[in-house]
């Protein structure tokens, strides 16, 4: 699998040349520049299939090329490691809740996205299920979310001030001293009973902004089990999770 796209610096200057070499192919390379950067450093981005580049701002653009350019045999094995991404357009397979659901498109059929046992139906413009049915299972995760955390919330007498979610790569939630939740709508991927764990997890930041054994404590306590099955299977699972794009 090789990365795809042009180099783009945090300035906003594209270099179609800024590449590095794999097996003797170019492969674009996605540069940021930062100010807090001490050091080249090298990482893949899953989801894009891009290679990128953190080097601080006045580094020799050239040199840094060069230093990743000697991480050849590292950038190809980890290219390898990456999912094969899965577009959600008609006839994709992606898990909903822990089962299997089909992505079925039907010409004349409503724009209206229904769920329908294994299935989930849609009609209008062909060219724009994969953007729609991520949309709606954005949505979905928001509702799915933004109810269990309240209702568990009350339940154990905790406040939350307001549930969110986006699609960050490196957690499945956050929590804020302010009370804010945050949720990677991915979770709605999940089995419940991982998602409801997640859930936990992040309300019992409210008690305890750490990960102390209180913390773990409070967190089986809200939950109401052992919450490290769930965390097993985000370890072995999650990454996978990243794979499905509009």
């Amino acid at each position: 699998m090789r990365a795809t796209g042009r180099i783009i610096l945090s300035t906003g200057i594209s270099d179609p040349d800024a590449a590095i070499l794999i097996d003797g192919v170019p492969t674009p390379v996605r540069v940021r520049r930062s100010s807090r950067a001490r050091a080249y450093r090298l990482t893949i981005d899953g989801t894009r299939g891009e290679v990128r580049l953190s080097m601080p701002v006045r580094a020799n653009l050239k040199r840094a090329l060069g230093w990743a350019q000697d991480h050849e045999v590292w950038v190809r094995q980890q290219l390898a490691r990456q999912p094969v991404l899965t577009p959600l357009t008609d006839g994709a397979v992606f898990p909903l809740e822990g089962r299997a659901v089909r992505v079925c498109w039907e010409a004349g059929a409503s724009r209206t996205i229904r769920l329908e046992g294994d299935r989930l139906l849609l009609g209008g413009a062909a060219e724009s299920v994969g953007a729609r049915v991520l949309r709606w299972l954005v949505r979905r995760a928001k509702a799915v979310l933004e109810t269990e955390t309240q209702e568990l919330a009350r339940d154990h007498g905790l406040i939350v001030a307001s549930v969110g979610v986006g699609d960050p790569r490196s957690r499945w939630g956050s929590c804020t001293a302010s009370g804010a939740i945050r949720y990677s709508w991915r979770l709605i991927l999940c089995p419940p009973e991982v998602r409801r764990a997640t859930v936990a997890h992040e309300l019992a930041h409210l008690l305890h902004m750490d990960h102390s054994p209180a913390f773990h404590a409070a967190h089986a306590r809200i939950y109401g089990a052992d919450p490290k099955p769930a965390r097993a299977w985000l370890r072995t699972h999650g990454a996978g999770l990243h794979r499905y794009t509009g």
